[in-house]
């Protein structure tokens, strides 16, 4: 039977729905896509569940091509599997977690590591089990701080994710290349233009890890590459370190007054108009900035950390974020400094004239980490830990230590690539697809072990493999649409091919159903616009607005034996008799 807009259940909006950010949530809401449920919480409607399953079955092909075989697990779990893996703690906030009846806890799954693994550990118990992949395509729940832009960043949404289990670490780079091998097929048949970057694992955790990035001015991450081929995203980014400096020969530390100069640009003037060098101005790199973090730890502690940077760089979060995991970071309130009189606020540094002010050993008790430009032997302008004191030449390696080296500051366009191979450059990108090479993090935690061909138990190393469903739906609406509504690929289109039956003469609904059953003939997936009393102008806009590709327009021309077959992407309209319609649609 075909589908006929006389009875399906689709209801088209004139009017951008209030809270849509970007044009794929305008179009999906406005077009019966999707409907909103709750902040980053949406129903699909027919429409969208038919774009959603063409999207799903081009990955279910590839997934096949590789390998692996599919399961499906629920999304309610018990705690106790992510209890042993830590993760019911790591995961904080962004975990949903619940309670039965009974008082047992359970969590709304945001990722499914912990159950493939004992799924496959209550199964196989020998070596000639593996290699095995296996994978399920299932809706996740994270509570996002901020859901935004429609389906590009949900509380709910649908993933594939994927899971090879292997005897060897050998075998492990055979399953992942497999998988990493799918995801190019994938994306090309989806027509999305990708970046592979190097990746930080974060919670996964594991040895390797690779984001697959579609660039995108709407994408939330940023990443870096160079023209040698160099690319990674930002929290991924590995400062290259200078050689270190000798010490000797350097001059003494000097303390100097410095009023009404807490910030580092103010800080750059003063010196620049009292302490003036006679080779070039000083400048904010010249300066060690010492930024104040506060760390929440799993179970509620709370840690100050000061981190000291070239003056003329600022903190990236996410950086900070990956790098203090599974702690949370934000900046010191006044409350942090109020309880640490030691740090005298705008005027910090690591030494004062009475000694070290940072550190584990220090009077502070602080946690001092540097970032890794901060070598021995470079000479830094920073606070004296003084009131509306600062101090000239202090010298890492003689006049102060760090506890350790922290990556947190910003990425910028002309950094060295780490591996030598240029400058980079920064752009921004959405997450389409992740590999990551888990190794034996979860098969230890979890007991997986198997008898080798020595009848010796080893534990199994894994890999895991996730690709965003609903987000890749939302990325190809953004980037196939135009002022009158979607424009989908025929890939992924919900349907082949929208008749439109226009005005009242009963020729021309007889000669428009005589057309569908052509098509349907052919398998052709048709949507029939057969409604009798609305209007040709709302039957076109509502084509555009939903975006098949083709579609065919069956209206005055029928008394001459011509329709029109309309290119919704290129706009362009043919006459063709008929009974044309197919051959127009093949040629």
């Amino acid at each position: 039977m075909p589908t006929r807009l006389s009875n399906y259940f689709l209801r088209t909006l004139r009017e951008d729905p209030a809270d849509a950010e970007v044009a794929s949530h305008k179009l999906l809401v406005r077009a019966g896509y999707i409907r909103r449920q709750a902040p980053g919480v949406f129903a699909w409607l027919p429409l969208g569940l038919r774009v959603k399953a063409k999207i799903e079955r081009i990955v279910r092909e590839e997934m096949e091509n590789a390998g692996a075989h599919e399961v499906h697990f629920p999304a309610l779990l018990p705690r106790e599997p992510y209890e042993v893996t830590n993760r019911w703690t790591e995961y904080g906030e962004a975990l949903f977690r619940l309670q039965d009846r009974k008082g047992s806890d359970y969590l709304l799954a945001p990722t499914h590591e912990e159950v493939f693994t004992l799924l496959v550990k209550d199964l196989y118990s020998s070596y000639k089990d593996l290699p095995l992949s296996i994978y399920q395509i299932q809706d996740k729940y994270r509570d996002e701080a901020r859901p935004r832009a429609g389906l590009l960043r949900g509380r709910e949404f649908t993933m594939k994710d994927a899971y090879s289990f292997d005897i060897s670490d050998e075998g492990l780079d055979v399953s992942y290349q497999a998988q990493r091998d799918a995801y190019e097929r994938i994306f090309t048949r989806l027509g999305l233009e990708h970046v592979i970057v190097k990746a930080d694992a974060g919670a996964m955790g594991g040895s390797k890890s690779e984001e697959f990035l579609h660039p995108t001015p709407v994408g939330e991450d940023t990443f870096v590459r160079s023209a040698g081929g160099y690319a990674a995203n930002v929290e991924a980014f590995e400062t290259l370190a200078p050689e270190a400096l000798p010490i000797e020969g350097q001059p003494a530390p000097i303390v100097f007054d410095s009023p009404n100069t807490p910030t580092i640009l103010s800080l750059v003037d003063h010196v620049n108009d009292h302490q003036a060098r006679t080779d070039r101005p000083w400048h904010a790199a010249d300066t060690l900035k010492n930024v104040v973090l506060a760390l929440t730890h799993p179970g509620g502690t709370r840690e100050l950390v000061v981190v000291g940077m070239p003056g003329d760089r600022d903190v990236e979060m996410k950086r900070a974020e990956v790098a203090f995991a599974p702690a949370e970071v934000e900046a010191a309130t006044e409350s942090d400094f109020a309880k640490h009189p030691a740090l005298v606020k705008g005027y910090i540094g690591p030494w004062s004239p009475e000694g070290p002010v940072l550190g584990e050993e220090s009077t502070s008790g602080i946690r001092f980490l540097v970032d890794p430009r901060v070598v021995d032997g470079t000479a830094w302008v920073t606070g004296a830990n003084l009131h509306e004191k600062h101090v000239l030449s202090l010298v890492a390696g003689r006049d102060f230590t760090a506890d350790g080296i922290v990556d947190i500051a910003d990425v910028r366009a002309g950094d060295p690539a780490p591996d030598g191979s240029g400058p980079v450059e920064l752009a921004r990108g959405m997450e389409i697809g992740h590999v990551f090479q888990l190794g034996r993090k979860y098969a230890e935690a979890l007991g997986l072990k198997v008898l080798d061909e020595n009848g010796k138990l080893v534990t199994v190393t894994m890999g895991s493999y996730g690709i965003g469903i609903t987000r890749i739906l939302a990325i190809i609406a953004e980037l196939h649409n135009d002022d009158k509504g979607l424009i989908w690929p025929p890939a992924v289109a919900p349907f082949d091919v929208h008749v439109v039956a226009t005005g009242k003469d009963e020729a021309v609904f007889e000669a428009a159903e005589r057309i569908v059953a052509e098509l349907e003939g052919e398998r052709y997936e048709v949507l029939y616009d057969d409604r009798p009393k609305v209007s040709p102008g709302v039957k076109f806009g509502d084509a555009e607005l939903i975006g098949v590709p083709k579609i065919v327009i069956v209206g005055r021309g029928v008394a001459d034996g011509v329709v029109e077959v309309w290119d919704r992407a290129t706009g362009e309209r043919t006459q063709v008799p008929l009974d044309g319609v197919v051959a127009a649609l093949q040629g």
